[in-house]
C-alpha cells in the first residue's frame, strides 16, 4: 500500500490530495487492517474542499517531499471529508475539544493502530511557529516515542478513550413550559451584538435558528425588542459583504464584527437556512427588502449550485486563482469599465473608492440608504433602484468571466434536503413556480440515487451513492418531504415521511438517554457511537428529529412519534434555556410544542384572498396544507388531520387548535380575526418574563 490511493475517491477534498507525495489512503477496513497488520500509527487528516487553512496546511506540509517522507515511513496516513464523514469527524473533534478546548479544520490526529487518539489538534505549521510546533518535527517525535514507548502511548489512548467514552449524565426531564423560552430568550439577547447584530464578536457566524427563535419568542412575548434584534441582523448581514451584493447569496462568516469582511467560502447549508430567516421578516414587516435577499439567494443556489440532475452541490471554495475573495472583490476602474456612466452612483451606493475598502479592491457593501444617494444622484428613488438593479445585472455578468471559484459537487442528503425546505417555502411566500419545481425536481433526483428500499445513503457524486445515511439525513429530508408536502399535498411524500421516521425510531433511537444517535443500528463499528443535541452550523440531527416527530404525531395521531419527540425535548430543555446560541433549532421546537400547533388546511377553490392573507402571515407554529382539489383530499382522508374536511366551489380555511377545529371559513376578514384571537388567547399572556 505504498502509493497514495486518493485517486479511486469521488469526494472532492479527497481528489484534492490525490497527488501529494503522501501516501494517502481513504477510510476504510482495508486501510484500518493494514495499520493494524504493521503495527503503525495513524496519521487521520480531516477536512472539507473550500477550508482555507486546510488548502494552507496541504500546500506547506502535505507537498513537501520531506515531510512526505517521513509520514510515509512511520505513519499510515488516512484523509476523511468532514462532510462525507460526520460521525468520524464528530469523534475526533470531541477529542480535540478536549484536549485543547477548541476544535477546527483541518484537524489533526494521530491514532494507534485500533483508532484511538493519542495527539490531537488542528492546523500545524511546517516549522515551529504562531506558537504551534512544526509539522515536521511533530512527526518526527511522535513516531519516535511511539517506536520506544507503544505500551505508554496505548495505556495513554485507552485511559482517554474513557474520558470520550463517557456517557453523559441522564438529567431529569425538565417541564415542557413557556419558562423555558422566557429564560432561553433573555440569555440570547445578551450575547447580542447591539450596534451590528448577531451574536458574539469576530469572527461572526450567521446563526439561522436563532434569529428565527427571537422572531418567536417576540410573536410569544409580545415583547419587540427580541423582533427588532433579529430584524436589525438580518439587515446588517444583507447590507455587509457577507451577502454576495450582486449575485447573491451569504458567504460562510465574517471575520469582523461589521459582516464587512467574510471569509469567502459559500456554502450550501447556509443559504439554505439564511433565506428561511429572510422570509420570515418579510412576513413579519411586509417590508419587500427581506423578501428582495430570500429570492435573490435562491436563485443563485438554482443559478450556480444546481446539478444537470437536479441535486445541490455542496460548496463553492473562499479563493481563485490562489487569492481568497479575488472573484468578488472589485476595482473602481473595473465597474467604470463595465459601467460606464452609471458607475459613480453604483460605487457610491456600494462603497467602491479609488484606494478600494479592503486590500486595495472593494468589498461590496451598503451603508448609504437608498433615498440619500438618490438625492445626491439627482434620481428619484425608483429610478435608482432600477439603475442599481441593472448595474448590477451586468456586473454579475463581467464576474461571470474570471476564473471562478472551485466547487465541491458532491451531494449531500441532509444539505440538499435544507435546500428543499427553503425552496418550499420560497415558493409558499413568493408565489415563484420555479422554487417549487426545484424542490419537486430534487426529490426526485434524491428517490432515484439515494433512496433504496427505504434506506438513505449520505453523498452522491460521479453517479455514484456512498455512506449509509446519518440522523441528519433521514431527519431533514422526511421533514423536507412535509414542507413540500405542505404546498403540494400529493400522499406520497406523507407516506413516505411517516416511513423515514419510524425507520429512525427504530434504528437510531437512544432508550438511555432519550434521544437519537448519528448512526444507525447497522452502521460501522467505530470508537464511540456519536450522539449531539447541539445546533452547530447546521441543526442537530436531534433537533431536527424532534421537530418533524412533532409535525407527524400531528398530522398522523401516531401516539410514538409525540412520545419520541418530547422526550428529547424534555431531556435538553435546561441545556437550551442555560445555553440558547447552541440549540436554536431545538428552541424552536420547544416553541412550537409549547404554542401549540395551528392546524390549517385550505381548500384551494376560487378567489385568492385566503391564499393570499397566509402567505404573508407569520404563522409559525402552523402546519399548513393547501389542497388543489377534491381527488387529493380524498386521497388523504386517512389522516386525522383531513377527516371531515369537504371540498366546495370557494376557496375555504379550516383551523384547528388544541383538538378543536372551526367550521368552513370563506371570508378573508373573518379567518383573519379567528388567528388573531388564536393570537390572543392560544400563546399565553404577553408580559415581560
Amino acid at each position: 500500500m505504498a502509493e497514495n490511493e486518493l485517486a479511486r475517491e469521488t469526494s472532492p477534498y479527497l481528489l484534492q490530495h490525490s497527488e501529494n507525495p503522501v501516501w494517502w489512503h481513504a477510510w476504510n477496513e482495508k486501510t484500518l487492517q493494514w495499520a493494524r497488520d504493521e503495527g503503525k500509527p495513524i496519521f487521520l487528516s480531516i477536512g472539507y474542499s473550500s477550508c482555507h487553512w486546510c488548502h494552507v496546511m496541504a500546500h506547506e506540509s502535505f507537498e513537501n517531499e520531506e515531510i512526505a517522507r517521513i509520514m510515509n515511513e512511520n505513519f499510515v496516513n488516512i484523509k476523511v471529508d468532514r462532510e462525507e464523514r460526520p460521525d468520524i469527524d464528530d469523534i475526533y473533534q470531541k477529542a480535540c475539544q478536549l484536549t485543547t478546548g477548541q476544535g477546527g479544520w483541518p484537524l489533526s490526529v494521530f491514532l494507534t493502530p485500533d483508532q484511538k487518539p493519542f495527539y490531537v489538534g488542528t492546523y500545524f505549521p511546517p516549522l515551529d511557529s504562531y506558537g504551534r510546533p512544526g509539522f515536521g518535527s511533530l512527526l518526527r517525535r511522535l513516531a519516535q516515542y511511539w517506536r520506544e514507548n507503544p505500551a505508554d502511548v496505548r495505556r495513554a489512548a485507552d485511559e482517554f478513550l474513557k474520558v470520550l467514552q463517557r456517557e453523559p449524565e441522564v438529567r431529569e426531564q425538565a417541564k415542557l413550559e413557556r419558562v423555558i423560552l422566557d429564560e432561553a430568550a433573555i440569555n440570547l439577547l445578551q450575547l447580542g451584538d447591539v450596534i451590528y447584530g448577531g451574536f458574539g464578536q469576530a469572527p461572526k457566524f450567521p446563526n439561522a435558528a436563532c434569529i428565527s427563535f427571537l422572531f418567536r419568542y417576540g410573536r410569544l412575548s409580545g415583547i419587540h425588542r427580541f423582533t427588532e434584534f433579529a430584524l436589525k441582523t438580518l439587515e446588517k448581514m444583507a447590507r455587509g459583504g457577507l451577502y454576495d451584493q450582486i449575485g447573491g447569496g451569504f458567504h460562510r462568516y465574517s471575520t469582523d464584527a461589521r459582516w464587512f469582511v467574510p471569509h469567502f467560502e459559500k456554502m450550501l447549508y447556509d443559504n439554505a437556512l439564511i433565506p428561511v430567516t429572510y422570509l420570515e421578516a418579510y412576513q413579519i414587516t411586509g417590508n419587500e427588502f427581506y423578501l428582495d435577499v430570500a429570492m435573490k439567494t435562491l436563485d443563485y443556489t438554482l443559478r450556480e449550485m444546481t446539478s444537470p440532475e437536479g441535486g445541490f452541490y455542496s460548496a463553492q471554495d473562499a479563493d481563485s486563482e490562489g487569492e481568497e475573495g479575488k472573484y468578488y472583490t472589485w476595482s473602481k476602474q473595473e465597474i467604470q469599465e463595465v459601467l460606464a456612466d452609471d458607475a459613480d452612483a453604483f460605487c457610491l451606493y456600494y462603497d467602491v473608492t479609488d484606494g478600494g475598502n479592503w486590500e486595495g479592491k472593494s468589498i461590496l457593501c451598503n451603508n448609504l440608504r437608498l433615498s440619500a444617494v438618490a438625492f445626491q444622484s439627482g434620481m428619484t428613488e425608483d429610478q435608482l433602484r432600477e439603475k442599481l438593479e441593472d448595474s448590477a445585472a451586468r456586473l454579475l455578468q463581467r464576474r461571470a468571466t474570471r476564473v471562478a471559484p472551485g466547487r465541491d459537487e458532491k451531494v449531500i442528503v441532509s444539505w440538499n434536503a435544507l435546500m428543499i425546505t427553503a425552496l418550499a417555502k420560497g415558493h409558499r411566500i413568493s408565489g415563484d413556480a420555479n422554487y417549487l419545481d426545484a424542490a419537486i425536481r430534487c426529490i426526485r433526483f434524491v428517490d432515484s440515487h439515494l433512496l433504496d428500499d427505504g434506506i438513505l445513503s449520505h453523498t452522491y457524486k460521479d453517479g455514484k451513492a456512498q455512506v449509509l445515511g446519518y440522523l441528519e439525513d433521514y431527519a431533514c429530508y422526511a421533514s423536507a418531504l412535509l414542507d413540500v408536502f405542505e404546498v403540494c399535498p400529493l400522499r406520497e411524500y406523507l407516506e413516505r415521511a411517516s416511513e423515514l421516521g419510524a425507520y429512525l425510531l427504530e434504528h437510531f433511537w437512544d432508550p438511555i438517554h432519550r434521544r437519537f444517535f448519528m448512526t444507525s443500528s447497522s452502521h460501522e463499528d467505530l470508537i464511540v457511537r456519536p450522539a449531539s443535541t447541539h445546533d452547530l452550523s447546521i441543526p442537530s440531527g436531534n433537533s431536527v428529529a424532534t421537530h418533524l416527530m412533532l409535525r407527524l404525531y400531528h398530522l398522523t395521531q401516531e401516539e410514538r412519534f409525540l412520545t419520541a419527540s418530547v422526550r428529547v425535548m424534555e431531556g435538553c430543555a435546561v441545556d437550551a434555556a442555560e445555553n440558547p446560541f447552541g440549540f436554536g433549532h431545538m428552541l424552536n421546537t420547544i416553541y412550537m410544542h409549547v404554542a401549540g400547533p395551528t392546524e390549517i388546511t385550505v381548500l384551494e377553490g376560487h378567489g385568492r384572498g385566503i391564499q393570499e392573507l397566509l402567505r404573508t402571515r407569520f404563522l409559525p407554529e402552523s402546519i399548513m396544507v393547501m389542497i388543489r382539489d377534491g381527488e387529493e383530499l380524498s386521497s388523504l382522508y386517512k389522516y386525522p388531520f383531513f377527516a371531515g374536511k369537504a371540498y366546495k366551489d370557494d376557496t375555504a380555511a379550516f383551523v384547528c387548535k388544541n383538538r378543536t377545529c372551526s367550521l368552513p371559513v370563506y371570508s378573508v376578514d373573518k379567518l383573519e380575526a379567528m388567528l388573531d384571537e388564536i393570537d390572543r388567547t392560544a400563546l399565553g399572556t404577553r408580559t415581560s418574563p
